[in-house]
């Protein structure tokens, strides 16, 4: 279920807080990243955003929030809304613990 502020689609995203999972603080995370319209993340690797991030901010950042980009990315590369724990598993597969 898509929050009725959360764009269903990512044509529908205009904005970065129209993301679904993406909160305030997310969006500062990824205007820290230079994002600052959602278009900017297709074609984005997830994985490197989160490393990107921590190397920004010098510190690591909770394996929640590689789920949640990696929910980010693939809502913008046209996939439907899933909720960010949805993408805990395949974190684990492909990254183990990071």
């Amino acid at each position: 279920m898509v929050k009725p502020s959360k764009a269903a689609h990512r044509d529908d995203c205009v904005t970065l807080e129209q993301i679904p999972n993406i909160g305030p603080a997310m969006v500062e995370d990824l205007r820290l990243l230079g994002i600052r319209v959602p278009g900017e993340l297709r074609g984005r690797d997830a994985f490197v955003l989160y490393q990107q991030l921590c190397a920004i901010t010098e510190q690591r950042h909770d394996p929640c929030v590689l789920d949640t980009l990696m929910a980010a990315v693939d809502f913008m590369a046209g996939a439907a809304a899933a909720p960010w724990w949805h993408y805990t598993p395949q974190r684990k597969a492909l990254y183990g613990s990071i």
